[in-house]
């Protein structure tokens, strides 16, 4: 353990290094001066003696230095000197401490938020036990259209799965929907997953009370259970151990309690409650649409399984050919969990993260250049310092720890951004968006921010510490520093390239954000003023009957037309801006006889259209008198009848046996559910009356869909909601309504992924535009500043202000034209990356590029312009004096 004591030492005498030198200067003294007293007891005179004793004693400063090549590292001490000389220069020179910081601070803020949450999404391991034994199921069929890839499957796969796939535990899902819970006197809504037997067991999860679901549960008609998630065990039956066993009421009939979840447990679907999903062939939506979650059994390869996956499903394969025709070979495989539930933002993730790492880039770009113009201004310093012997790995060294104490302190600040920046983002984020509860900056964000700050450091310190290994010490020995071509020519390179990507982004960004002026005025066909909407969940068994649902539509609305300054009242199955039912329509007349097509579908009451004022184009709007006993009748939009029916008018036309279509309303944006992958679009659409919609879709579609109550007022809409709640207890107090939303609310949440994309990208832009303009302005800050003798004598020698502000400010935009060219070269590759994203705009939109270079020149040319004011502040006689 001696060298570990002798170590620690050694550290130790590192921060006592002055105290230790006076120490031995001391102890040196007493040592000449005691060989001195000796000498002149010899008969030695006094200057002799001391003579003598320095002789005796040998060089004094070698003494010293072997002591100090003795108590501690020699390389560990020189590593200290050169950071405390480093932080003295850094001081010293405030503003372009305060300048690196910044810059370093707003970089490494942006990419430590988004890697926080990239790192959540993609990285962090689910909070399951063993998630990496985890996985979904996805299936592929080669070819298809117009979906390649699916994350459901139907009853039949899920039997095929459940019953011939050994290696595997397996479970699936269905949709989680709110419902309806009837606690005490007061009904409340909550949030219900319906889950199959074992999906706790995959999840690894067991029960606090009770049991989870099992395959007695499971069977179709089973019996009805229930389990509740600790919060709402906690919050809504205060926590009673003997609520097991109990029955509560909820979506209208009877459920039993068999369990409830520990505290702190988290599933994929983290629901208020979970029911039995009692999958089969004819389940919900025909038996489609389950969502699988699986675990590797003990022993078992992910290998293994998937091969046990084809063999099973390979009967399957026919069947699939037949429905898609012109598709390809059908296959499927497992995914790991985390790798299926982040799918859909994977490549969003990713995007935000290369635009944050361009930001980087720029940011070191802008640091190099601002680094070489600082160690221009130090050409004499460096130059004295090897004149007198410092070696070139020396003066590099002592580059590299400031720029690494630069890193370090941006990199600490930069951590703070990012924490409030990840605040804000997440803030920004919708409810539920991210498939993960917990984004935080934890350790491994923190070992992120470390290793981008020492990246950094790499990156900015690299230039100046080659350019001062070609340092001449007879030209900078005692003369001023002037800027050589070569490093001019450097400045203006990185310049350049800061400005090629900058414009990269400004343009992604500019698409982006003409996508979502593109989206937002999409023509309306109806008037969204003056409008409020109330959404409750009809998953309720009461409602499952034609007629008691005819009735509460009946009752419900008439109720809100009491509400004083409501002029209209109505409800849809869903709303402009919305997710209809996907369904089919087969036509019974015309040159379409017999052909089927898939439809938006939507239910609603008479006075749907006049509430959203949707203009009539042909026929009749909706009455009173269209009802179960009479005439089927259905309205169309205008893209149904002129897909379907050219210019004829469809009115008196048949579809679906016998319903005929009396009306042609104008469109309205809708989010599509068909061939479009648009979030908005108008889609081929057929209202029905809502007291003829099947009674046996009622309770299936109600399971998917929240219909929505529509007033229309001439009044503020403030209070409204409360009144509305109180109109709907009046008619039933067991149905609450689950949210209110003006239609603004509904499109901004319709289109909450495109403001999130707009609002991250513009913000990277905007500082991509900020550090390129600070890099231009410093370029020909120091260019003044250098040359301001060649500028006095030019103006001496008659140029005007006028041209030598230009010949200063021309540098500058030199190296932004040049970056603007190498920027539309990037463009022209980068940018078609983005053709999944972009609705109603061209990739290379001529807009866009126009605005975006029309911009940068501005920026550019100001940048450029404001430090060349500082040549009108030269006289020339006084700089040809002072030189």
């Amino acid at each position: 353990m001696d060298w570990l004591r002798i170590a620690g030492s050694r550290c130790a005498a590192l921060f006592r290094t002055r105290k230790l030198d006076v120490d031995l200067d001391e102890e040196l003294r007493a040592h000449i001066e005691l060989a001195a007293e000796e000498n002149v007891r010899r008969g030695m005179t006094v200057e002799e003696a001391r003579t003598a004793a320095l002789r005796t004693f040998g060089g004094v400063t070698q003494t010293r230095e072997a002591y100090r090549m003795q108590r501690g590292a020699p390389w560990m001490e020189t590593l200290v000197l050169d950071a405390r000389y480093g932080l003295r220069q850094l001081m010293r020179d405030r503003g372009f401490t305060l300048t690196v910081l910044l810059t370093l601070a707003l970089a490494i803020g942006a990419n430590t938020a988004i890697f926080s949450v990239v790192n959540a999404l993609l990285i962090q391991s689910l909070p399951y036990t063993h998630p990496e034994r985890m996985g979904t199921i996805f299936l592929h069929v080669e070819g298809a259209k117009p979906v390649d890839e699916m994350h459901a499957i139907d009853g039949a796969q899920w039997e095929t799965l459940r019953d011939n796939v050994p290696s595997l535990i397996a479970a699936v899902s269905g949709a989680t929907s709110g419902v309806n819970l009837q606690a005490g006197q007061q009904a409340q809504y909550v949030h219900n997953a319906r889950v199959s037997a074992h999906y706790f067991d995959v999840l690894a999860i067991r029960p606090l009370l009770g049991r989870t679901f099992t395959a007695d549960d499971d069977r179709p008609n089973g019996p009805k259970a229930v389990m509740l998630s600790y919060a709402l065990w906690h919050s809504v039956f205060g926590s009673e151990a003997s609520i097991v066993g109990q029955v509560i009421r909820l979506k209208g009939e009877s459920y039993t309690v068999i369990g409830v979840l520990p505290e702190g447990a988290q599933t994929p679907l983290n629901a208020d409650l979970y029911t039995s999903l009692q999958p089969s062939r004819t389940g919900e939506g025909g038996g489609t649409n389950f969502q699988v979650i699986t675990r590797l059994r003990d022993g078992a390869t992910w290998q293994q399984a998937d091969a046990e996956i084809n063999r099973a499903w390979a009967f399957r394969a026919a069947d699939y050919a037949r429905e898609y025709p012109g598709g390809g070979r059908l296959s499927f495989y497992s995914v790991a969990l985390q790798r299926g539930e982040t799918a859909g933002l994977r490549p969003k993730a990713l995007t935000l993260m290369l635009a944050a790492g361009l930001i980087l880039l720029i940011a070191c770009a802008n640091l190099a250049g601002l680094t070489l113009v600082r160690m221009a201004r130090r050409t004499s310093e460096v130059a004295t310092r090897m004149a007198l012997g410092a070696s070139q790995w020396r003066i590099q060294r002592q580059l590299w720890v400031e720029n690494l104490m630069l890193a370090a302190a941006g990199g600490a600040v930069g951590t703070g951004v990012g924490f409030a920046a990840l605040r804000g983002l997440l803030t920004l984020l919708p409810t539920h968006f991210l498939p993960v509860e917990n984004v935080a900056l934890d350790g491994r964000v923190l070992a992120f921010t470390l290793a981008v700050s020492l990246l950094t450091s790499v990156l900015f310190g690299m230039l100046p510490a080659m350019a001062m290994r070609r340092v001449d010490l007879r030209s900078s020995m005692g003369s001023r520093a002037v800027a050589g071509v070569e490093k001019l020519r450097l400045r203006q390179c990185l310049i350049a390239g800061e400005v090629a990507l900058s414009l990269v982004l400004l343009a992604g960004a500019g698409l982006l954000i003409r996508t979502l002026i593109h989206l937002e005025n999409l023509p309306q066909g109806f008037n969204p003023e003056g409008i409020m909407t109330g959404k409750a969940s009809l998953d309720d068994a009461r409602f499952h009957d034609s007629a008691a649902f005819a009735q509460l539509l009946d009752e419900s609305t008439t109720a809100m037309l009491r509400i004083p300054g409501v002029k209209n009242a109505a409800v849809g199955l869903s709303l402009p801006y919305e997710r209809a039912l996907n369904d089919g329509v087969t036509f019974g007349d015309g040159k379409q006889a017999g052909q089927r097509v898939m439809t938006g579908e939507v239910y609603v009451t008479p006075e749907y259209f006049a509430a959203l004022e949707m203009p009539l184009l042909s026929g009749r709007y909706f009455t009173d008198s269209d009802g179960p006993n009479t005439q089927p009748v259905a309205i169309v939009n205008r893209t149904f009848a002129r897909k379907f029916y050219g210019d004829a008018n469809p009115v008196g036309h048949t579809i679906n046996k016998g319903v005929v279509i009396v009306g042609v309303v104008a469109d309205v944006p809708v989010a599509p559910g068909l061939d479009s992958t648009a979030p908005l679009d108008s889609e081929q659409m057929v209202y029905i009356p809502a007291k003829q919609f099947s009674g046996k879709l009622l309770g299936l579609v109600h399971v998917w869909f929240q219909p929505s109550w529509i007033v229309r007022t001439a009044r503020p809409v403030t209070g409204l909601t409360e009144e509305m709640q109180q109109a709907m207890a009046d008619v039933d107090p067991g149905l609450p309504f689950s949210g209110f939303y003006s239609m603004k609310e509904v499109l901004a949440k319709r289109l909450a992924m495109q403001h999130v994309e707009v609002a991250l990208l513009s913000t990277l832009a905007g500082l991509a535009l900020l550090l390129s303009a600070v890099g231009i302005f410093a370029l020909v800050a120091n260019i003044v500043a250098q040359r301001t003798r060649e500028i006095g004598i030019r103006i001496a020698l008659g140029a005007s202000l006028g041209q030598a502000m230009r010949h200063v400010s021309a540098m500058g935009v030199r190296a932004a034209a040049a970056g603007l060219g190498v920027g539309l070269a990037l463009c022209a590759g980068v940018l078609p990356v983005m053709r999944s994203v972009l609705y109603g705009v061209a990739v290379y939109d001529a807009t866009t590029g126009i605005a975006v270079v029309t911009t940068l020149v501005i920026v550019a040319f100001f940048a450029a312009t404001a430090p060349a004011l500082r040549v009108a502040r030269i006289d020339p006689a006084t700089t040809l004096r002072e030189e």
